[in-house]
């Protein structure tokens, strides 16, 4: 069953790609932010050179974010309405980086709930320059979406993760395979 790349729960459908999540047509996009929220490498970078000038304007009136949070913004350039820009940690130097990588994930779909969004795309967050292991936050993040999907039954239609490159992918199908297996309200779709 690895080979799966979706699942639902409820009404909400939770999908894999592989791609480029600034092409996303969702109501929102995740950016793997620092606590700057003023760009960086990476994700955040790509981000922000294809919101353009204005996200950077608007992210500096938000102030920075502790890791574990999130912060919402207009899309600006992007075919998002919305970006939130969510802090995760850095894994070799915060001891409780599996609570934080989970926050980052709830705390950014807490946002999207708030605001009557019902599709958001997801990066791989913390699994580049922050170091996260590709499996652990594979298994995190995953199980923090299903986790709030079950908790606060939102009306999210759909939670998508966009992976980088094919092994991400892979490591991602796999861990979504599990949670098939282990959750009896989640179905292989």
């Amino acid at each position: 069953m690895s080979d799966i790349t979706g699942a639902k729960i409820g009404n909400t459908i939770i999908n894999l790609v592989q791609g480029d999540i600034t092409k996303e047509e969702v109501d929102a996009i995740v950016n793997a932010a620092n606590s700057s929220l003023l760009g960086g490498g990476g994700v955040d970078g790509a981000i922000h050179r294809a919101a353009g000038h204005e996200l950077l304007a608007e992210c500096r009136t938000l102030g920075r974010c502790p890791t574990g949070e999130a912060r919402i913004s207009k899309g600006y350039n992007l075919p998002a309405k919305h970006v939130i820009h969510a802090v995760g940690p850095v894994y070799r130097m915060h001891k409780n980086a599996r609570e934080l990588l989970a926050g980052a994930y709830t705390y950014s779909l807490k946002l999207a709930h708030e605001n009557k969004l019902k599709t958001i795309a997801f990066p791989a967050i913390s699994t580049g320059v922050f170091g996260y292991p590709m499996r652990e936050a594979a298994d995190v993040s995953l199980g923090a979406v299903v986790n709030y999907i079950k908790t606060h039954q939102p009306d999210f239609e759909l939670v998508r993760f966009v992976l980088f490159d094919a092994k991400a992918f892979g490591i991602f199908q796999t861990a979504l395979s599990q949670l098939v297996q282990t959750y009896d309200d989640l179905d292989a779709i």
